[in-house]
């Protein structure tokens, strides 16, 4: 969070970004793909850590032990030359250093994710910019963020306010990244101490991460405040609520902020109330990499398919509007394409949200005509400033949603070409966008 503050959204577009160094040996294997994943955030092609043993003691606990040992093989081919790290001035564009001792945990928000600052200044943020403070609902888990790692140290912080006699003061979801992380969390008490702190444990999937969340408290036209550890914060992206100013941090950062449902509460330094009239101030979290026990076994939800699948069919009612056969498009006939009508030029951030949002969607995603009415339902059309509509350039009408302006042009034969702003294509991995 630190470093989409200090580079912003676009500071890794065209780049490869690669973490070397002493800190960077100290961050396990699930803390490492969690800092990858949201390269994503910086505009990044990609982002690279050198093969360490963080990542051998990852692969053998998740049965891929075989893995772990041709990467050892293979090892100088999956780490810089010496020379690289020596001086690393020398060979990259540009170096940050990040003294990861000194460093303050975070919260980025809202709306964008490298809008950053230190947790002890976010209060006196929040007053100065108008930012309602009462969080609605804190929020930890998703597949970036729910490691073992990062489920035990908000474990800790968890029962550091049980043992005070807190509880939740905002509604707490806890959404498992997985089918062994739900079970390993049931099996090591992590789900009965977050229950009992107040919390809500939603199912093994993207849930308000990506939209599936029907809010009861929001209220169209009106701003709140709610905070999460998911990876990305766009407008509208957890609730469909344009209006919610949705901030980031750390799993257990954002569990101590569920103990005081207040933007103004330093999760560090703070202290709040129990109910025996003393003070808790919460000690830095504890927790392990990698559970002892190994992970607990899920149901892995994987049938093998039929050995011939030349003699199956699959049999769909033509009337659902959940799942429809793919037909193939048509062969490009090779010849240049000419004189494209416009069907949107995008004004500012143009990420798969906004291209094609999840949400309410989602149930559709296995149908590609009925799924394509969302088509950049969340851009900004630059000529009018307003969100998911445009204008049919043949006939002049206006007011149409993007959808049906393209649906008009596929009608009479002919194609049409987009204009992307910022950072087009950001954000999650999106096969409808």
């Amino acid at each position: 969070l630190y470093l989409c503050g200090l580079l912003t959204v676009k500071g890794g577009t065209n780049k490869i970004v690669e973490y070397f160094g002493p800190g960077a040996e100290t961050i396990s294997a699930t803390g490492k793909g969690t800092i990858a994943n949201m390269g994503a955030e910086l505009g990044a092609t990609t982002s690279v850590f050198p093969f360490d043993q963080k990542m051998v003691a990852y692969l053998n606990i998740t049965d891929r032990a075989d893995i772990a040992n041709l990467a050892q093989a293979h090892k100088d081919l999956l780490t810089a030359d010496p020379e690289v790290y020596k001086s690393p001035e020398k060979h990259f564009d540009q170096v940050v250093e990040i003294d990861l001792s000194t460093l303050e945990p975070h919260v980025v928000g809202p709306h964008t994710p490298d809008l950053a600052r230190p947790v002890s200044k976010m209060a006196a943020e929040a007053k100065e910019k108008g930012y309602p403070v009462h969080l609605k609902a804190a929020l930890i888990g998703s597949c970036t963020n729910s490691s073992y790692e990062d489920i035990s140290r908000s474990a800790h912080i968890a029962k550091q306010g049980l043992k005070a006699g807190l509880k939740a003061k905002t509604p707490f979801l806890v959404t498992p990244g997985s089918e062994r992380i739900y079970h390993t969390m049931k099996r090591d008490g992590f789900m009965e101490t977050f229950e009992q702190m107040g919390a809500t444990v939603l199912a093994n999937a993207c849930g308000p991460c990506i939209g599936q969340w029907k809010r009861a408290d929001a209220v169209k036209g009106k701003a709140d405040s709610i905070i999460s550890s998911y990876n990305r914060n766009f407008p509208g992206r957890n609730d469909g609520m344009n209006e919610t100013l949705s901030f980031l941090a750390s799993p257990e950062v954002v569990t101590a902020y569920a103990f005081s449902g207040d933007l103004t509460f330093d999760p560090v330094h703070g202290t709040l109330k129990t109910a025996d009239g003393k003070t808790l101030t919460f000690q830095p979290p504890q927790g392990e990499e990698l559970p002892a026990k190994g992970f607990a076994k899920g149901e892995e939800g994987y049938i093998a398919p039929a050995e011939d699948g030349a003699k199956l069919t699959v049999d769909i009612p033509p009337t659902s509007e959940r799942l429809q056969l793919l037909q193939p498009f048509p062969r490009w006939d090779g010849k240049d394409l000419e004189k494209l009508p416009l069907l949107i030029k995008t004004k500012g951030k143009t990420t798969t949200d906004h291209i094609s949002p999840a949400g309410p969607w989602l149930k559709y995603r296995g149908h590609l005509d009925k799924i394509s009415d969302n088509m950049f339902l969340g851009a900004t059309n630059a000529f009018s400033s307003e969100p998911g509509k445009g204008t049919d350039v043949l006939t002049g009408e206006s007011n149409l949603t993007i959808a049906q302006i393209a649906r008009r042009y596929k009608a009479k034969g002919i194609g049409s070409i987009v204009v992307g702003d910022e950072n087009y294509g950001e954000g999650s991995s999106r096969e409808h966008a």
